[in-house]
This record gives structure tokens, sequence and C-alpha cells, in this order.
């Protein structure tokens, strides 16, 4: 049995003893166990490439590489380099742990004013620290750096597997930052083109019935779920419980919403316009200053037994059709109802003070301790009322 000294390349110490059996390809195998390395080849204390372990002696010492050139541990490498006065020599770099053999040409020639052109154009300007193996150490991540590498190699952004950066959004970001780190400029603005075309075009398509269902299953009843400004154009959400939910500011335009739970739903600044509410249950809304025009909402429940009034000030009601409603208390408060249908509604107690009810038809409607005073009533029509209007109420 013959037994061999091995050492990393380029290094005379934490050598290992190990037996020689088998194949090279054994050899390689033990050799990356016991030096932590990925080993791919293997050296004489010569540089002599060994390629077949009849050539290995006993006592032998073999030096270990990761597919980089032979580094003569007893060469001090920079007295060779100003021997030749060579800049495009090959180095290897220890980034993050993980070993990139380059010449020193393709650090420097690409990017002239990079962090790395500064740090290798010149021996020892950047006092630059090397491991036990010669190699020279660079704290970053050898993941983003490889791309860079690459790019410096040839120009193209390209990733270990071969496959174009473009195709691996999830490296931009990080990619992108090293090249700022170091200084490729070229880089930089190749990387921020290709992060801007690799967003995904904005999505304004509604929301679906089936989709919102799903959330709300996710959600408790009395939990708040933030719909704010989303979209929510010709949607079917009728029948659905959609108490405490926070539609403010959505898109809720020619939604069918009839025989909906919106109680205490925040509706503020919402477009409602073309939607259907008949029969909603709609005690504790708010739907300040939202926008319902054209809207039906026949038959629907402002009243809360709780004594929570619903507040519809300053909403754009115009057209509206709100035909038997409760609405006992109900704040519409300079709201826009001109044209709207309100016939038969109960605005007992109702504050409509400065709301424009021109040409409203009010017919059949309890206003008894309705606050009117200031409200537009031109053209309204008021017959067969439950409870006559008295002239505190108006003055107008």
């Amino acid at each position: 049995m013959r037994r061999v000294t091995l050492f990393v390349n380029g290094s005379a110490r934490n050598g290992k003893v190990v037996a020689v059996y088998g194949t090279l390809s054994d050899l390689l195998s033990v050799a990356s166990n016991k030096l932590g390395i990925k080993a791919t080849s293997v050296y004489n204390g010569k540089g002599g490439l060994i390629d077949d372990i009849a050539l290995i002696r006993d006592d032998d010492v073999l030096f270990v590489c990761e597919g980089e050139p032979f580094i003569d541990p007893q060469t001090d490498g920079r007295a060779q380099e100003e021997l030749t006065g060579s800049h495009t020599d090959w180095l290897t770099l220890n980034v993050g742990g993980r070993y990139f053999t380059t010449t020193r040409s393709t650090l420097v020639n690409k990017e002239p004013d990079s962090m790395l052109a500064h740090m290798f154009k010149d021996k020892d300007a950047w006092g630059n620290k090397q491991d036990p193996r010669g190699a020279f150490l660079i704290d970053r991540s050898p993941e983003y750096f490889e791309p860079i590498l690459n790019y410096l190699r040839h120009g193209q952004l390209i990733v270990n597997d071969g496959i174009n950066l473009l195709g691996s959004p999830a490296l931009f970001v990080g990619v992108l930052e090293e090249a700022r780190f170091f200084g490729i400029d070229s880089l930089i603005e190749h990387l921020e083109v290709a992060i801007k075309n690799s967003q995904p075009a904005e999505d304004h398509s509604p929301i679906s019935r089936k989709e919102f269902v799903r959330f709300l299953l996710a959600t408790p009843t009395k939990s708040e779920l933030r719909c704010q400004g989303l979209n929510f154009s010709g949607a079917d959400l009728s029948r659905l419980d959609l108490r405490y939910i926070n539609f403010k500011m959505a898109n809720l335009s020619r939604c069918n919403l009839a025989h909906a739970n919106l109680c205490c739903a925040n509706l503020e600044r919402a477009d409602l316009s073309g939607s259907v509410l008949d029969c909603a249950n709609l005690q504790g809304v708010k739907m300040l200053c939202s926008n319902a025009e054209g809207a039906s909402l026949k038959g629907c429940n402002f009243e809360d037994p709780s004594g929570l009034k619903a507040n519809l000030e300053g909403q754009f009601l115009f057209g509206v059709d709100m035909e038997g409603s409760q609405m006992t208390g109900i704040n519409l408060r300079v709201a826009t109802l001109k044209n709207a249908k309100l016939k038969n509604c109960n605005l007992r107690g109702a504050t409509l003070a400065g709301t424009d009810l021109e040409n409203c038809d009010l017919s059949g409607c309890d206003l008894q301790e309705a606050n009117l005073r200031g409200s537009n009533v031109k053209g309204a029509i008021f017959e067969e009322m439950l409870t006559p209007l008295h002239m505190s109420q108006s003055v107008r």
C-alpha cells in the first residue's frame, strides 16, 4: 500500500497523509473530503499534472487544486510578477469562500475605473490580503459576483448554469448592488433597464366573485377586510356577508350588491355608479362623498336598532332609486339627490340640510322631524305625505 501527503494547491501547511488505492478519481474523492475542497486535479511538487494513479510513488508530496493552475508554495508570486512585469497573469480570488480563477487583464481592461481595476492594476496599491493558498480575499457574495466576473470576461450577463440573467429576475437586485459596490458602470445601466423591463404589467382587471369569496372565508366576521381602492367593477357580490369591510375609494361601479349585508361597511368615496343594492342591509354604513349616480337602492335598510346612524353626507345620488328604503335618522347633509326617487321612504329625523332635492319624488315619505333647512326642493314632489311639513323644517 502506498501513502502520500496531500496539500491544497499553493500551500505547504495543514497537509493530510492518505492511502492510495483504486483510481485517480478515488484519490480525488478522498482529497476532497480530507482538505474540504472540490478536488479536480493533482500536481507533483514540480508542478507536473498527474493523470494516472500509477505515476504516484510511496511518500510523494502532492498538491490538489480545484481547476486553477499549479501554484508553487515555495515561490513568491509577487517576486515572479516583478521579474516578468506581467499584468495579465493568472490569479485566484477567494470571494466569500468560493474560488474564482481569472486574469488580471479581465479585472482591469473592461472597466478601468472600477474598484476591481484599482485593486489589481497596480501591485499592492490596495494591500490586498491573501489566504494561505495565495488567493486574494474579497468579502462579498460569490453568487452575485460570478455574473459580474462573466460580464467582465465577455460582456454578457451569464449565470453559472449558462442561462442568461434576463431569465432569472430574482438575481437582478443582488447583482445590481454588487455592480454598484464595485463601480461597474456599464453593467449598472444594463441591469437597471433589465429590472424595469422585467416588472410585470399592472393588472387592473376587476376582482371576481370567486376570488373575493376566498378572501372572505379566510377572514373573521368582525375583522376589517381591507379592500381600499380595489376594482370590483361589474362583480356579482349579491347576498354576501360584507359587514365591516373597508371599501373606501373602491370601484364598485355596476356591481350587483342586492341583498348583501353591508352593515358598518366603509364606502367612503367609493364609486357605486350604476350598481344594484336593492334590499341591502346598510345599517351604520359610511358612504361619505361616494358616487352612486344611477344606482338602485330599493327597499334598503339604513336603520340600526342600536342607534348608529348611516352617514351619506355629501354623497352624489343623482337619479338614484331608493324607493321604500328605511332611513330613519340618516345623514344626507349637502348630498345631491336631484331627480332621485325616494317614494315611500322613511326619512323620520333625517338630516337633509343643504341637500339638493330638485325634482326629487318624495311622495308618501315620512319626513317627521327631518331637517330640511337650506335644502333645494325646487320641483320636488311631496304628494301623499304621511306627516305635514312645517315651515321650521325648510326655509326655501
